[in-house]
């Protein structure tokens, strides 16, 4: 272990990944270089082929960053009594990073946009998987409500999200997610 593990910072691997995920929503994949994450993760550009031998490998971290960050966000959501206060925090959650969004869109789903644009690697697949994780536990929180319909519903939601997600960046207006969330919780009240 080194002295900034042992003092509670993360190690070389964790920060460059967090930086990676963090880097290539700013900028994207293609413009992203293994220097731009190097620098944002305060790690010698040389050492970041210790640790990732290539920019797809990287890409990959950061895909598995955004999986520990959904798990740990449905992890405490699950905690919450009822599916609709569930899904209605969920959408708080959305709502809490419009700034963000609003600059670069979704972090999942605009990495999921330009990795299908590839031609190689199968990282479209790898962040559609992370996709399809939230997607079925938005389904069983439907189902937790008794729709049958739980499916449609959450192929809704979660298109509603990322429908948002576009037009708030598009249009630079985070007032924009804001009034959408207030109309998802509202349509998840309907529904219960």
């Amino acid at each position: 272990m080194t002295d900034s593990e042992s003092e509670g910072r993360p190690g070389k691997r964790d920060r460059l990944a967090a930086a990676a995920a963090r880097v290539l929503h700013e900028q994207g994949v293609e413009k992203t270089t293994l220097a731009d994450i190097a620098k944002a993760a305060d790690v010698p550009v040389g050492n970041v082929y210790y640790y990732y031998k290539t920019k797809d490998q990287l890409v990959g971290a950061a895909i598995a960053t955004h999986e520990r960050n959904m798990r740990a966000l449905v992890s405490a959501l699950d905690r919450l009594p009822t599916p609709q206060e569930r899904l209605k925090a969920l959408v708080g959650a959305w709502v809490d990073q419009r700034d963000l969004t609003s600059r670069y869109g979704c972090p999942t789903g605009t990495l999921a946009s330009e990795l299908d644009k590839r031609a190689e690697g199968g990282l479209d697949r790898d962040v559609a998987e992370v996709m399809g994780r939230l997607l079925d536990w938005i389904e069983r929180q439907f189902t937790a409500m008794g729709r049958a319909d739980a499916r449609e519903l959450a192929v809704a939601l979660l298109a509603a999200y990322q429908g948002i997600s576009l037009l708030t960046n598009t249009f630079r207006d985070p007032g924009l997610m804001s009034a959408e969330g207030r109309r998802l919780e509202r349509w998840i009240d309907s529904l219960g």
